[in-house]
């Protein structure tokens, strides 16, 4: 261990941190275009000030260019120690579903890349992420540093894969897609659940499961009315039980995510300590870690081409059985892993600091 640590980040309600001492919330308030996203202004926060007063840091990690990000850079110049900060998201894509003027998205963009170069050290969690830094315009110095997962692998998945046919009502053997995430339109959730009549035809029996909420959350559930697919079609709510979010993964036969939004997205790995393959578009972001047919299946950037990939999944058990194995054995890297690597890298930056 390299000491006590604090996580410093905004308020959310019904979010609870227990005992936690070392969790530092500060005021923030909803957003209203991105819901249930919100907007950190620790600036105003009196009792946050106070907080980090009385806290030694040696070493400051963001993960977010915004708020949260500035307070960092501010707490790391103050102090005089490291600023690390890893890039995650496509902020290009979000600003532009929020804000029409391209000048003002450009200059957001701007300040967004400002921050990285004004970190000590940059990471990303994987090389296809850096290239979405790079096109914002980042030209500095970057290093991979993978994510993990809390979810460890389980070898005998049968009494997890009951709980969660229980849970959905699903216990007979249909096959089953399933996708966890924000339902915002961004991830292409149109774009998937348009499919799925088309994957009902040539498996009749299918059941595509939804978990999770976002502001077009409602826009989906109508848009599966309208396709008269409603029977074939689950919307959960968002599931916080860790070990029941372990049962959904596994009562699920693959991981639907045609998203061209996220990164490296954790829930891909999530679905594979479970056996869960996923069916993702080739040349995402996210697909860089896959295999097609090895360890999980790409599929073109089409309807015809997406749905003939999951109907072939679904048709070749015995492959899907080892392409689910190797997912496993490739894709389940833990946090415990992470850290061990984050520890060095972290000591080094210390002692060429010092």
């Amino acid at each position: 261990m390299l000491g006590p640590t604090s996580i410093i980040t905004p308020f959310v309600p019904e979010q609870g941190d227990g005992d936690h001492s070392r969790i530092i919330r500060y005021f923030s308030i909803p957003t209203i275009f991105r819901p249930p996203y919100r907007i950190g202004i620790p600036d105003i926060d009196p009792l946050l000030q106070y907080k980090l007063k009385h806290r030694d840091f040696e070493i400051i990690h963001a993960h977010s260019p915004f708020s949260a990000g500035q307070l960092a850079r501010r707490e790391a110049k103050e102090r005089r120690i490291p600023l690390i900060t890893t890039f995650h998201s496509k902020y290009k894509d979000d600003l532009e579903t929020i804000i029409s003027i391209k000048s003002i998205v450009n200059d957001q963009i701007k300040r967004i890349v400002d921050f990285y170069y004004a970190a000590d050290h940059v990471w990303v969690p994987q090389e296809s992420v850096a290239l979405t830094l790079r096109e914002y315009g980042y030209k500095g110095p970057y290093e991979v540093v993978e994510n993990g997962i809390d979810m460890k692998p389980i070898d005998d998945i049968a009494p997890f894969r009951e709980r969660g046919a229980i849970e959905l009502g699903l216990q007979g053997s249909m096959p089953v897609g399933l996708y966890v995430g924000q339902h915002v339109l961004e991830k292409n959730l149109e774009f998937l659940i348009r499919a799925i009549p088309a994957i009902i035809e040539e498996v009749p029996d299918f059941r595509m499961v939804f978990v999770g909420r976002g502001y077009a959350k409602q826009q989906l559930q109508s848009l599966v009315a309208e396709l008269g697919i409603d029977e074939s079609v689950i919307f959960h709510e968002v599931v916080y039980d860790r070990e029941l979010l372990r049962a959904i993964y596994a009562r699920a036969d693959l991981f639907l995510f045609p998203s061209l939004y996220d990164n490296a997205p954790l829930v891909v790995r999530e679905a594979a300590s479970m056996k869960t393959p996923s069916v993702l578009l080739a040349g995402s972001t996210a697909s860089e870690v896959i295999q097609d047919g090895v360890n999980g299946y790409l599929a073109e950037n089409s309807s015809d081409a997406f749905v003939a990939r999951v109907v072939d999944a679904f048709r070749e058990k015995e492959k899907r059985t080892k392409v689910a194995e190797a997912a496993q054995k490739s894709l389940c890297r833990t946090w415990e892993d992470v850290l061990g690597e984050v520890k060095e890298r972290y000591l080094a930056i210390l002692s060429k600091w010092a």
